[in-house]
């Protein structure tokens, strides 16, 4: 008996047109034969399902059902693609769990907590080969002293929105003299601000989803940009990144990542697909965690689709197995 799907995109942040993109491949490989899916956008003014033959149909919160052309619709299942808030932060998340309706993301807490850079790393600080930049964070309307800042960290910085994603918002920092502006773009995205020391190193991203019971480190791709770092332009413009899937690395060095990147996901509680960005220094020395995606893009040239054809693997399968280990 076919499942009943809500495909839930858009957003209230600037990475909305994202999750249009990855919805749009989410949908185009959900098995029909398996699934009834709705695709739901979520904006500021309100919850939506548009079908194709008439006017859109607005959502009942009170319990997340669809009323059209007298039918009442009710769901089995939430795939919650919304990249930022409120797909990405747990709001949603808090929202179904009151709702008893399951999802296909990491629960309320985890969802909120990864959102926070700076509380993730404080987090996973103490796996085992696990290392974490030195950084400070500080709070717009807090009391920070940025001559002690200077003092304590290394030019150059990286200067990122703590519960931002895409890299919207973040600047790399080579002169002290910058850093005024730089804080200033970051705080026009939030509150909170995360200055971190610059790693260098080769750039790597990772998928881990949890699929038929077990914890699975899909294959790692690395990622090289003539930018300064992975920004929003060199992430979602074809040509500005050159992404290697699988990376070449040496075997020893991928059983490590995986065995990290497992820990990792173990440690932040994390359930469905999530994303792991890296650094290894040296010639492939250190492990430094950079970040987690909980909802990791799904557009066709992102990461995990990427990943799922490297190990050969059709993203309908993925897209399956992945509905059945979190909604059932």
């Amino acid at each position: 008996m076919k499942k009943t799907i809500a495909l839930l995109t858009g957003g209230t942040t600037g990475e909305w047109v994202i999750s249009v993109k990855s919805a749009a491949t989410i949908a185009q490989n959900l098995d029909a034969d398996k699934f009834e899916v709705y695709k739901i956008m979520l904006t500021q003014n309100g919850w939506f399902y548009e079908p194709a033959d008439s006017v859109k149909v607005e959502v009942d919160r009170n319990d997340f059902s669809l009323h059209i052309k007298g039918r009442k619709v009710t769901f089995d299942g939430v795939y919650i693609a919304i990249h930022g808030s409120p797909g990405e932060d747990g709001k949603l998340q808090g929202y179904f769990d009151m709702l008893n309706l399951p999802y296909t993301t990491c629960d309320a807490m985890t969802s909120a907590i990864t959102m926070n850079k700076g509380y993730t790393k404080a987090i996973v600080q103490g796996i085992a080969e696990l290392n974490t930049a030195k950084s400070v964070q500080i709070f717009k309307k807090g009391n920070y002293n940025l001559e002690q800042i200077k003092k304590d960290l290394k030019l150059p910085y990286f200067i990122k929105p703590n519960n931002g994603g895409s890299s919207i918002g973040m600047s790399k920092v080579n002169n002290q003299y910058d850093l005024n502006a730089a804080l200033d773009k970051a705080f026009k995205e939030d509150d909170q601000i995360l200055i971190e020391e610059f790693i260098a190193g080769r750039e790597f991203t990772v998928g881990v989803a949890k699929l038929d019971g077990k914890i699975m480190v899909l294959p790692v791709t690395e990622v090289e940009t003539a930018k300064e770092f992975f920004d929003f332009e060199a992430k979602y413009t074809p040509g500005v990144a050159v992404e290697t899937t699988p990376a070449v690395i040496k075997p020893e060095t991928r059983a490590r990542v995986a065995q990290i990147a497992t820990e990792v996901y173990q440690r932040l509680n994390c359930r469905g697909v999530v994303r792991i960005d890296f650094i290894l220094t040296g010639d492939e020395a250190d492990f430094y965690f950079i970040e987690i995606n909980t909802i990791p893009g799904q557009t066709a040239t992102s990461f995990i689709p990427q990943q799922v054809a490297a190990m050969g693997m059709k993203l309908n399968d993925f897209y399956t197995k992945l509905i059945r280990e979190t909604i059932g």
